[in-house]
């Protein structure tokens, strides 16, 4: 089985999780706190895909990133990968930071699992995925928080238009109109 830097990020972020168990304390010195951002913690706009509320937040983010991460990894390669997904992460944190209240605390891989789809929104067709399944499976993944309390869609936007920057970024020219 070749190297998959996906599997690498799900075994990393789950292995994260589960050291939040063991130390509580750690959820909330790696999650999205506007107030400490404010104090100079920029670190937290990364860390915060290291933590999740719970074992259902987690396991629908690492199972979206092994379905999503592994097709748009083997398309772009690896080190277009990565500036798919901190583009991402940066663009959902930032968004997440800037629309929220300030004493709001937010967890999470979401932001950089929508930019995976706002690649897959951008370069779906060529990739070989159904446009019209994919689009409605971010419609749902989009209506969720207006569904479930609690859940930050600003991060889920920030990281759809981030991804899609970042993907039209990354993508040929010679493919942008195709």
């Amino acid at each position: 089985m070749p190297k998959s830097l996906t599997r690498d990020l799900i075994f990393f972020i789950s292995g994260c999780f589960i050291l939040t168990l063991v130390w509580p304390n750690l959820e909330y010195e790696f999650a999205l706190y506007g107030v400490a951002i404010e104090n100079g913690q920029w670190y937290r706009l990364l860390t915060v895909a290291l933590v999740h509320g719970g074992w259902l937040h987690l396991l629908f983010n690492m199972l979206a990133l092994l379905s999503l991460g592994l097709t748009v990894e083997n398309y772009l390669g690896r080190n277009k990968y990565i500036f798919l997904l901190l583009t991402s992460l940066l663009f959902g944190s930032i968004t997440s930071f800037l629309f929220n209240p300030l004493n709001s605390i937010a967890v999470g891989s979401s932001g950089m699992i929508f930019g995976l789809f706002g690649c897959l929104l951008i370069m779906g067709k060529r990739m070989g995925a159904n446009l019209k399944e994919s689009a409605g499976l971010i419609a749902l993944n989009l209506a969720i928080p207006f569904l479930i309390p609690g859940i930050d869609w600003k991060a889920h936007l920030g990281g759809l238009i981030g991804g899609g920057l970042a993907t039209l970024a990354v993508r040929p020219k010679k493919q942008l109109w195709e």
